[in-house]
């Protein structure tokens, strides 16, 4: 942040920008899903299974990308939507700011480290 420059101006600057990003994040998560989606539609063979069973393995691998690529197509549709109601780059659980560098990195996020590790913590908790 610029010397005098206010949070609020740090906030619409990223606003504009990491929108950007997750709107170009959101295109190439659906580029990737139809180019798996395609890939998927090839149809295995299954007369010999020992020559079927790499097609099937990488037939599994396709399915497990294409469900990652989903979850994370719906992070960013609720990144965006988060976005609009609230402003980007606020943690919708506590409310305050997220940290840049962290929104670089995962910018579908909408929670900060501090909520984001209770979170896991509950979770772990409630698998456990």
């Amino acid at each position: 942040m610029y010397v005098g420059e206010s949070n609020e101006a740090m906030s619409k600057k990223l606003t504009k920008s990491q929108l950007s990003v997750l709107q170009k994040e959101r295109k190439q998560t659906l580029i990737e899903l139809e180019h798996l989606r395609e890939e998927l539609k090839t149809e295995v063979e299954l007369e010999d299974v020992d020559e079927a069973a790499p097609d099937l393995i990488e037939r599994d691998k396709t399915q497990t990308l294409i469900f990652t690529l989903e979850r994370r197509l719906d992070d960013i549709d609720h990144a965006i939507r988060h976005a609009q109601h609230l402003g980007y780059g606020v943690c919708e659980k506590c409310g305050q700011q997220i940290e840049p560098e962290r929104l670089e990195i995962f910018p579908e996020t909408t929670l900060c480290v501090s909520c984001k590790r209770k979170t896991e913590r509950r979770l772990v908790r409630t698998i456990s």
